[in-house]
């Protein structure tokens, strides 16, 4: 397995021999208006796209775990060829066929997609009035022989959803939106540093990997504030913060 960090939550990642791009936001920087509701008028994306060879481009398949713009974008729609494999929660499948995607498969439950068991998990994007009008959400866990289990946990607060998830699958590797995103009013709407070391605290067989920071205006947690608090709960050693484009290795 190698995992990449391109941006926010945009991850390339090869696993038993399959090229798997997810949440694709693969906008210039600044080309799209501050998140509504946020509480800075930065526009979006906050930063470029990683320099270098653009490979992940053209994976074998693309994983969506909901359609909000950061996790797929227009440009992604126009870039990425129609013939690819789209792999999405219950519901988003006729918005992605909508763009031209001809093999576009809704995750149910599980899936085995070339050798790779896709299993979808629960998540709660917000509480309360907020995280209702958020949607639906998911996450993915990822096994296959010779590999390690891979869980991506999607725009979720820590909640009981995600405890579920771990207690089911024992993940070797979680993925963790990080970034504290929030509106001006209201909680969370994804993990925050409290949520990162829940899950340490609840889950310590499992690396994190924590993502979706500095690349959005209403992602308020930043990767230096994870790592100061990190290394203040001693976990540091626990917790990937890749930059981007950065490769993550399984310690």
């Amino acid at each position: 397995m190698k995992l990449q960090l391109i941006r926010h939550a945009t991850l390339r990642l090869d696993y038993r021999g399959v090229c798997f791009l997810i949440d694709p936001m693969l906008s210039d920087a600044g080309v799209n208006p501050p998140i509504p509701g946020s509480t800075n008028d930065r526009r979006n994306p906050l930063v470029p796209l990683p320099e270098g060879e653009r490979d992940w481009l053209h994976p074998d398949a693309v994983l969506v775990t909901h359609l909000h713009p950061d996790h797929w974008d227009e440009a992604a729609a126009k870039a990425l060829p129609k013939s690819l494999a789209v792999l999405c929660q219950p519901g988003d499948e006729e918005a992605l066929r909508s763009f031209g995607f001809a093999s576009v498969a809704p995750i149910e439950r599980e899936t085995t997609w070339r050798g790779v068991t896709i299993a979808r998990t629960e998540g709660r994007h917000g509480t309360g009035e907020i995280g209702a009008r958020m949607g639906r959400v998911s996450g993915f866990v990822l096994r296959a022989d010779g590999e390690p289990t891979l869980y991506i946990a999607g725009d979720t607060i820590w909640c009981q959803e995600v405890q579920q998830a771990l207690d089911e699958h024992r993940p070797a590797l979680t993925v963790a939106n990080a970034g504290g995103a929030r509106f001006a009013a209201g909680d969370p709407i994804t993990m925050d540093a409290d949520g990162v070391v829940a899950l340490c605290r609840y889950a310590p067989y499992t690396k994190a990997v924590a993502v979706h920071m500095d690349a959005i205006n209403h992602c308020l947690v930043t990767r230096a504030d994870l790592r100061e608090r990190l290394a203040a709960e001693g976990l540091l050693g626990s917790v990937s913060v890749p930059g981007d484009g950065q490769w993550v290795t399984l310690m």
